[in-house]
């Protein structure tokens, strides 16, 4: 009976460790500018920096750039770079298949363009600032918007997955505890 008390207990703290580790925390999904999506914004580069100091992003969130395919993309370039729309030298690989999923891996400030030729010059391009998970403040703010039309509501929803993977992996540990309990 001892040998099942231990056993039992070893579970308990498994299933607690497990509830409690810091990949459960939920992510968000951003969906980039909203119902406009990623492209040339209408009302110039204010849009894209409105919308982002609307948003607070956190390591683990993921930003979706919905664009249709061949018609624009999206790159993380230098500040440097993104001030100069220039796509030449980028971090990681372009992305040209939309909707692009990009996983935020890293706290600070990330640069977004479009790499098609003008697009970035005409405000398709986003900076935000990235938070570490866990973290908890106001709205990312990346420049200085001045006065633009407020954006659609909607696009950013938290990522279920976190949550059904502790759930599965807790309801897993408490079958093996029942069972063994009987």
């Amino acid at each position: 009976m001892a040998a099942r008390t231990d056993l039992l207990g070893c579970l308990l703290v498994a299933i607690v460790a497990v509830l409690l580790h810091p990949s459960a925390a939920q992510s968000t999904t951003h969906v980039v500018g909203d119902s406009l999506g990623w492209r040339i914004p209408p009302g110039g580069p204010i849009a894209y920096s409105t919308w982002a100091s609307s948003n607070t992003f956190m390591v683990g969130d993921i930003l979706v750039f919905n664009f249709t395919t061949g018609q624009h993309d999206v790159a993380e370039v230098t500040k440097t770079d993104f001030d100069n729309c220039d796509g030449s030298s980028t971090i990681g690989s372009v992305q040209t298949t939309g909707p692009a999923r990009i996983t935020l891996n890293s706290q600070g400030q990330h640069y977004y363009i479009c790499t098609f030729n003008g697009h970035c010059a005409v405000g398709q391009k986003l900076a935000i600032n990235v938070l570490p998970s866990g973290s908890s403040t106001t709205p990312s703010s990346s420049g200085s918007p001045t006065s633009s039309p407020a954006p659609t509501a909607g696009g950013s929803a938290p990522n279920s997955a976190p949550a059904v993977a502790v759930a599965g992996i807790s309801a897993t540990l408490l079958s093996f505890t029942v069972a063994f309990l009987f």
